[in-house]
């Protein structure tokens, strides 16, 4: 389903909840997809569990060297931490907004909606997240609901959303199914 597609994981150098990277990851490789590990510095990210460190993972490129045009679709992993330094870096905030530019699906889990308010995208949105996200969500512009899993076709891409990892079953249904479409027109 996603022969020939490569995919970004975009997460900071420290905080991504690791079973919302990993599991998606696995998704993406499953249905036949190329997961790059985009990060805001070289060398390895830390992830955690909840509050704890767990795994340490090598980055593949930096947002410095990245090009989102080289990718097909973009997954934003949660964690608190993780969005949160992510929407204080211009560079990480760009790319992330590049794939609304340019039609590209994004999916993003339980914190991760964070980004996508700094980059701008997601006025006039239906999405989910955590819960205490809300209203911040809703004072970006977006529609917040309280569901498993959203996905929104209503503005220049597809966007997928779920609130946290119980809901990672459903998120990475929807994410490949997503990736798996052709990309809308850029605007």
């Amino acid at each position: 389903m996603l022969d020939g597609k490569t995919i970004a994981f975009l997460v900071a150098p420290e905080g991504v909840e690791q079973v919302e990277l990993t599991e998606p990851w696995k998704a993406v490789k499953q249905a036949g997809g190329t997961p790059r590990l985009v990060s805001t510095r070289r060398g390895q990210i830390q992830a955690f569990h909840h509050l704890d460190k767990a795994d340490r993972f090598a980055v593949d490129e930096t947002v410095d060297d990245a090009d989102p045009a080289s990718f097909d679709g973009l997954v934003l992993p949660g964690g608190v931490a993780n969005p949160d330094f992510l929407r204080m870096e211009p560079q990480a905030v760009q790319f992330a907004r590049a794939f609304f530019e340019a039609g590209k699906p994004v999916a993003a889990i339980c914190h991760a909606p964070w980004t996508l308010v700094e980059a701008d995208v997601v006025r006039g949105r239906t999405v989910t997240s955590w819960p205490s996200l809300q209203t911040d969500l809703r004072n970006a512009g977006a529609t917040w609901v309280d569901q498993e899993v959203t996905v929104c076709t209503e503005g220049p891409n597809t966007l997928v959303t779920s609130r946290k990892p119980d809901d990672l079953k459903a998120f990475c249904q929807a994410a490949t199914d997503a990736f798996g479409e052709e990309p809308g027109p850029a605007r």
